[in-house]
């Protein structure tokens, strides 16, 4: 893919003004990871993230592995990647924004991480090798994407046989109505982009990808609800919100639902 579409342009519009800032989309105060994982770091670093999980912790990075970064935006991920992997491993973090790509790279000469590296590039297209990755993590971006199957595909070419995925990305229970998908503004804040759970399961299932497997982060979405980070109608309440995140899936409202996502290439 050359040619950026509209959704590309209208996201990396609203992210190269979150790069500038030097502010997070959602909290001042990053809640997202283990605080250990976070303390030595520069709070403008530590606290700089557009992510809605933690996809480093539960990927069980090993020394000497090769990670990808899919949409890697600030870099944190990658960072706190690179640590894991060690002085024999190596990471790579992609991302489409011009912006997020120098404050990565800046934040990476800080920190003076020689393990690291950043990318220009689409997630549609991206600028990795066939079969040299171990792991691909990416933190709520996939969702951002015009053309999910593609971004998979492209997933699954640049793992190595018995490569793993772990993604955190927002996943909801219906499918999205063709007029809120033309929305701009929820696109770009992770909802209209937004897959049904059985159909991000299939695309990945046709991609090649298998032990497929979907985790809701209910702690996480509880916590946004009661940090006042979710805009809830006004007829509803959010002791409502919360009864229906028990059973999400069932809701007859569209619910959109922060999940930790795992799957592996075959070996």
């Amino acid at each position: 893919m050359t040619t950026p579409t509209q959704i590309h342009q209208e996201v990396q519009k609203d992210y190269a003004q979150l790069a500038r800032a030097g502010v997070p989309c959602c909290s001042p105060s990053n809640t997202l990871y283990p605080l250990e994982t976070l303390q030595d770091l520069p709070a403008d670093i530590a606290n700089f993230t557009a992510g809605n999980g933690d996809p480093v912790t539960p990927a069980h990075l090993l020394p000497g592995e090769t990670v990808l970064d899919l949409g890697s935006g600030g870099g944190l991920d990658c960072f706190l990647a690179s640590r894991q992997v060690g002085e024999s491993g190596h990471v790579i973090g992609v991302d489409m924004t011009p912006e997020m790509i120098e404050r990565a790279r800046q934040a990476a000469l800080r920190l003076d991480l020689q393990n690291v590296e950043f990318r220009l590039g689409y997630l549609e297209a991206l600028p990795v090798e066939d079969n040299s990755v171990d792991v691909v993590i990416s933190n709520c971006v996939i969702n951002l994407s015009p053309d999910k199957p593609q971004v998979l595909r492209q997933v699954f070419r640049v793992l190595k046989p018995g490569g793993r995925i772990s993604i955190s990305d927002t996943v909801t229970n219906r499918p999205v109505s063709e007029e809120r998908r033309k929305d701009m503004q929820d696109w770009c804040g992770c909802t209209s982009g937004a897959l049904p759970l059985d159909e991000y399961t299939e695309e990945l299932r046709k991609a090649g990808f298998v032990a497929i497997q979907f985790q809701p982060n209910l702690d996480l979405a509880n916590q946004a609800l009661e940090n006042g980070l979710v805009q809830a109608p006004e007829w509803i309440t959010i002791d409502q919100i919360k009864t229906d995140l028990l059973d999400w899936q069932a809701c007859d409202r569209s619910i959109f639902l922060p999940h930790l996502i795992s799957a592996r290439k075959p070996g």
